[in-house]
């Protein structure tokens, strides 16, 4: 019977996937060890394969002997060798479109909780006082904001559409986007340089590339107004987090929303868990009963296609997708 593996998953079980896969006549086997060599086991004779968080890297796609698929629970598939799958001729899949919703509004609340200074205020009414905190002039009114967008895709422009109504003036950057498409979204677009310099608000929507990672650090953030916020709910990694923390000390950015961060968990000393300036939630922008299923309903139906022969969606690393 071929066998579905599933490397690593953070549901309370895996009913969702067992129906779909027992269903179409396959096998499931699970594990939640992502150390390489417990990966290696587990996906040696599998058929195809399912991952979470697990590295799955050239090490352990060397270990793959019958893998027709690799597919990644969520959009982002940066703890996938995408280069070592393709030269063994394996497909990987991500699932771009589960959640865009979920995190498009999660960034609206992020971007209103910071401006309106929502958390602060709140802290301060628990601790029994009450008033106008923080200062007033930390609050701000979102239609004077320019709003620099960095990544124009699907939840970019589901950002980008959200902020509309708010009447706040929206840049946007993305080298893959033609200028017609991202000024038909009533928005203006720009160089990244020029969105750090004029932006207000900068939410980051791109995906973690050689090209992205630390795309804010110590010189980009230096390069933004003094004063500006940042908002990320993207990838941890397009952030130098020590940077980060640095210009959030010194004043320069005045404050931070994230939903991810680098490394993760966030260490329990770091001072991203306790400066007032910083609202921090535990990667749970793409979280709903619908999406979370709707995630696993898709990674389950995939893996099944790829056994079954049939041609595959969302194959991000150009390998064919049809097998005899």
């Amino acid at each position: 019977m071929p066998t579905v593996a599933i490397t690593d998953y953070s549901f309370p079980n895996l009913d969702v996937e067992q129906a779909i896969l027992s269903a179409a006549g396959f096998e499931l086997r699970s594990g939640n060890d992502k150390l390489v060599p417990a990966l290696q086991s587990l996906v040696a004779e599998a058929d195809a394969v399912i991952t979470q968080f697990a590295p799955i890297n050239a090490d352990v796609i060397g270990a793959m002997q019958r893998a027709k698929v690799i597919v990644r629970y969520g959009i982002g598939y940066d703890n996938v060798d995408v280069k070592a799958a393709r030269e063994r001729g394996i497909p990987v899949c991500n699932i771009p479109d589960y959640c865009i919703d979920e995190v498009a509004d999660h960034t609206l609340a992020f971007i209103l909780g910071v401006t309106r200074q929502v958390v602060p205020n709140t802290l301060h009414v628990r601790d029994g006082k009450w008033g106008l905190v923080p200062a007033l002039d930390q609050l701000r009114t979102l239609r004077d904001q320019t709003v620099g967008v960095v990544g124009f895709g699907r939840i970019g422009r589901e950002v980008a559409a959200r902020l509309g109504p708010f009447k706040c003036r929206r840049l946007v950057h993305d080298a893959f986007v033609p200028a017609d498409a991202v000024r038909a979204a009533g928005c203006e677009p720009v160089t990244l340089d020029e969105l750090l310099a004029q932006s207000d608000i900068v939410s980051l929507h791109c995906p973690s590339t050689p090209q992205t990672k630390k795309l804010l650090n110590a010189d980009s953030l230096g390069r933004m107004k003094r004063g500006s916020v940042v908002v990320n709910l993207a990838r941890g990694d397009l952030i130098d987090t020590a940077a980060l923390v640095a210009a959030l000390q010194s004043g320069q950015i005045a404050s931070a929303a994230i939903d991810v961060c680098d490394p993760e968990p966030i260490p329990a000393d770091s001072p991203l868990r306790s400066l007032p300036n910083v609202i921090v939630a535990s990667h749970i922008a793409s979280a709903s009963p619908k999406s979370v299923r709707t995630l696993r309903e898709t990674a389950a139906k995939l893996a099944a296609m790829a056994l079954r022969g049939e041609p595959l969606p969302n194959v991000v690393n150009s390998v064919g997708t049809r097998f005899a």
